[in-house]
């Protein structure tokens, strides 16, 4: 089969700019399995059989597609050489993707860039391989990773953690998004089997190394470090680390009552006592160096204009380098929240939602992306990262990677993000060369 002619990856991304566009947030809102998550999967699979890749659904939802050796149609791993060694090397197949959901209102390119980059590198790869440059003896596979955002059902990168075993089928299966649907449900509504759910070593096994091409979420790559004379800074980096995240809900709790005819003296509001939280965790996070806490979410109940609630909910997510700044940190702002709730005549409950700790990728193949990255985007950096990635979660089984694509906005979840159309083709040129070496 002749390969694909190559198609850049900003025509890829063009072609799915008009899905799931939020006219009241602005930007995109594609939450996982919804219409216009769904018609990315499909624009996926029909980009990838395209190519002559076998796609197939895993049984956590992850979405793969198989660029197979020709002698090895098992999608595994390939045959060791009969001779013995003394030092066995794992000849999984190398695995490239990111994800298509997104935050509510988010950018265009955060996790879709990634996918169509992996699409638009195999491209090159099929090219080079038809014209002799290329000789793989592993089997190459593009992955898209469902809920890697959280933003349906509250914990982010919930595919890969299924996966790689990192967080509990049963609590994943019970949870439940903002109508009350729970995970399991809305999974089998979409083919899934929840019973199967869970860690998949099969599927571990057969993954040699994963490379991860994202958007840079931050102004990492526009810093004066590392810009030039007119202030531009280098397409690409590579990650050095991710770090430690997590996301916490505080429920205060008070006496729900009428707004008319409760007096300011007998209320027990519990929206007072969440609106002082939100200033003290600005405040604990500033005093703390390279630490990040936001609230970003937060919701009433009853939810009336005219109704004094009776709980609020608001969702905490705290970052720094070090987990036990993290931690501590997370604890001094569960004190606060006590003392302000009792101020307030209200009760507060702490649940830890999802917690990953800092990751720091694979040495060896980190230094082999920087060798490839160097060809394309010479001097590209190394960076950490404070954004949670579905390579960070999967480092704690397999080798990975990532590339950044610099963010001339440094802007990110937001409407305001962007990649510059010559950056997305270097990060694809990036990628590819990448790949190639690893093959």
């Amino acid at each position: 089969m002749d390969p694909t002619p190559a198609s850049p990856v900003n025509a890829l991304m063009a072609a799915i700019e008009g899905t799931g566009r939020d006219i009241r947030r602005g930007g995109y809102s594609r939450p996982v399995y919804s219409t216009a998550e769904l018609d990315l999967r499909e624009w996926f699979t029909a980009e990838a059989l395209t190519r002559g890749l076998a796609v197939e659904t895993d049984r956590n939802g992850i979405l793969w597609a198989w660029w197979d050796l020709p002698e090895n149609s098992s999608r595994g791993i390939p045959e060791e050489p009969d001779a013995p060694s003394p030092e066995p090397q794992r000849r999984g197949a190398l695995v490239t993707g990111s994800h298509l959901d997104s935050v509510p209102g988010g950018g265009a390119f955060d996790g879709p860039l990634g996918v169509a980059s992996a699409l638009a590198a195999v491209d090159l790869l099929q090219a080079r391989e038809k014209e002799g440059s290329l000789l793989r003896n592993r089997a190459l596979a593009v992955a898209v990773f469902p809920e890697e955002e959280g933003s349906r059902f509250g914990v982010a990168c919930l595919g890969s953690r299924l996966l790689a075993g990192a967080i509990d089928p049963v609590k994943a299966l019970s949870l439940r998004d903002a109508d009350g649907n729970t995970f399991a449900d809305v999974s089998r509504a979409h083919g899934l089997d929840p019973d199967a759910m869970g860690r998949d070593e099969a599927t571990l096994v057969r993954i040699g190394d994963f490379v991860e091409l994202h958007v840079e979420q931050g102004r990492g790559l526009n810093t004066e470090e590392f810009t030039d004379a007119a202030g531009r800074g280098p397409a690409l980096a590579v990650a050095g680390s991710v770090l430690g995240h997590g996301r916490w809900r505080f429920s205060m709790s008070g006496q729900g009552n009428h707004a008319g005819t409760t007096l300011m003296a007998d209320r027990a509001d519990p929206m007072v006592a969440a609106a002082q939280l939100i200033v003290a965790v600005r405040q604990a996070a500033a005093a703390q160096a390279g630490a990040r806490a936001t609230v970003g979410r937060l919701e009433p109940v009853p939810g009336g204009t005219n109704v004094i609630a009776s709980r609020v909910d608001l969702w905490l997510d705290v970052r720094h380098p070090e987990d036990a700044v993290t931690a501590a940190l997370v604890e001094k702002i569960h004190g606060q929240a006590q003392r302000i709730a009792a101020m307030e005549g209200c009760t507060v409950r702490l649940t830890e939602e999802s917690y990953s700790g800092t990751v720091h990728f694979d040495a060896a193949l980190q230094r082999s992306l920087e060798q490839s990255v160097a060809r394309t985007a010479p001097g590209a950096p190394v960076l950490a990262t404070g954004a949670g990635h579905d390579a960070g979660v999967l480092a704690a089984r397999v080798p990975t990677g990532m590339l950044f694509v610099r963010n001339p906005s440094g802007i990110s979840h937001s409407p305001e993000e962007y990649v510059e159309d010559d950056d997305a083709e270097a990060g694809v040129a990036a990628l590819a060369d990448a790949l190639q070496d690893l093959l």
